[in-house]
């Protein structure tokens, strides 16, 4: 079966969390902290490969998760690192963020690999905390939490030659025969349901990657038919081969070629900017040639009439395109993808606040936001210092202020993640 969108969710390991612990040394008065920090959690990366060319195994929403780093231990040993998880995709995978489409990049290549889930670092010991004014720390931090996110993976075909069509006019026939592949072929519309690719080679020795699409009807671009689960596949391809039905089937050759190309235009990823060669397909039927003489008055481009039948036209199809492709350069997929991949952009942002405050009901108040919460999660509140390093924090950052200024009174409950503790002014 061929699957060519699926949405996955990753999951990143937590690190370790640091150990507090003091070591009993023979011939040292006071011995000294010795608790270790963490171990790093495991990282999910998604990997090109070639053993793989469909989206099959994520049919199904599936959850991909890392484990979590080693806690550390005693006698300054540290805890051990997670293994990081490696999941092969199909060649030609592009990866988005679901929440708001987001980009996040293109395995277009055997053997790329993307890290979309970072696993969090390890918790630092009570040794990392000694100093000349506190030599016996008894505070440590918790693992930093991993990530959690959901992922839309597309699959857009490595091709460089598109055939682009209404239903049934002869795309899975020239196929078939300029290249190996078997196509499904019948004298019925959608016959072809799912991309095919061939291999094709050209006398001179070129060759080159076709892909049969399924055929497009007027409105594509908005979900009619097949083509717009299938025109993805197009936004790689260097050169469309656009096939033209000159067969009496009752359509108007030209009315077709305005359609198709409006669906490119609608449906953008700069498709219309891509070099087009168009063939009248079917020339050995009957009053095929007066309807490309018709068509030529109204389109002033050079059309290459073909015969798959007869074996008419292929070779001077086959050249064109091979000329065609080593004059055309590849198309990103976006206008900055090569900066996306390249280069890491900083941009001046204003910076995200430390926390918010919201009232629940009359007595209950919560407090929230991504930097609050993740201070709080990698701070261990089990011993006092810890908890005091919690408190402190929080009064540093003016959320008892906070609290006075919005009506908190005295004995109300506050909630930070899953702690909760009562207001006093």
């Amino acid at each position: 079966m061929f699957i060519d969108r699926a949405v996955i969710e990753v999951r990143s390991g937590k690190g370790g969390d640091g150990c507090i612990a003091f070591r009993r040394e023979k011939y040292v008065a006071k011995g000294g902290p010795s608790g270790g920090n963490g171990g790093r959690g495991g990282s999910v990366f998604l990997v090109a490969s070639k053993t793989v060319n469909t989206l099959f195994n994520f049919r199904h929403s599936i959850c991909i998760q890392a484990k979590d780093g080693e806690k550390g231990d005693t006698k300054l040993r540290y805890g051990k690192y997670a293994d990081d998880v490696y999941v092969n995709v199909p060649i030609g995978t592009v990866v988005y963020l679901e929440e708001g489409h987001t980009y996040l990049g293109d395995l277009n290549e055997e053997g790329k690999t993307l890290m979309v889930a970072k696993g969090g670092r390890g918790g630092k010991g009570n040794a990392c905390f000694k100093s000349s004014t506190n030599r016996v720390p008894r505070v440590a931090e918790n693992g930093e939490p991993g990530e959690s996110k959901r992922l839309i993976l597309e699959l857009k075909l490595l091709a460089d030659v598109g055939l682009l069509g209404f239903p049934s006019v002869g795309k899975s026939t020239l196929l078939s025969v300029i290249s190996k592949a078997r196509p499904e072929i019948a004298d019925y519309p959608f016959t072809t349901i799912i991309p095919n690719l061939g291999v094709t080679t050209t006398k001179d020795g070129r060759s080159f990657v076709v892909a049969d699409l399924p055929g497009l009807i007027e409105g594509a671009h908005l979900g009619k038919g097949l083509g717009l689960q299938f025109l993805r596949h197009i936004e790689r391809c260097r050169v469309i081969i656009h096939v033209i039905d000159m067969s009496d089937t009752g359509r108007d050759p030209y009315n077709d070629y305005v359609v198709m190309n409006n669906e490119l235009k609608e449906y953008g990823c700069r498709l219309p900017e891509r070099p087009q060669i168009l063939v009248a397909s079917k020339m050995d039927e009957e009053e095929a040639t007066k309807r490309l003489e018709e068509f030529k008055k109204k389109v002033d481009k050079e059309i290459i009439p073909i015969s798959a039948l007869m074996d008419e036209g292929i070779e001077e199809l086959l050249f064109k395109t091979a000329d065609l492709i080593e004059t055309t350069p590849l198309f990103p997929l976006y206008d900055s993808e090569e900066d996306i991949l390249d280069t890491k952009v900083y941009e001046l942002k204003e910076e995200e606040k430390e926390f918010y405050i919201r009232r629940l009901d009359m007595h209950n108040w919560q407090i929230y936001g991504d930097k609050i919460v993740k201070f709080y999660k990698m701070t261990n509140i089990t011993t006092d210092e810890g908890m005091m390093k919690l408190i402190t924090h929080l009064r540093k950052l003016g959320i008892d202020d906070e609290l006075e200024r919005l009506g908190a009174q005295d004995g109300d409950n506050v909630i930070l993640d899953d702690f909760e503790f009562d207001y006093v002014s």
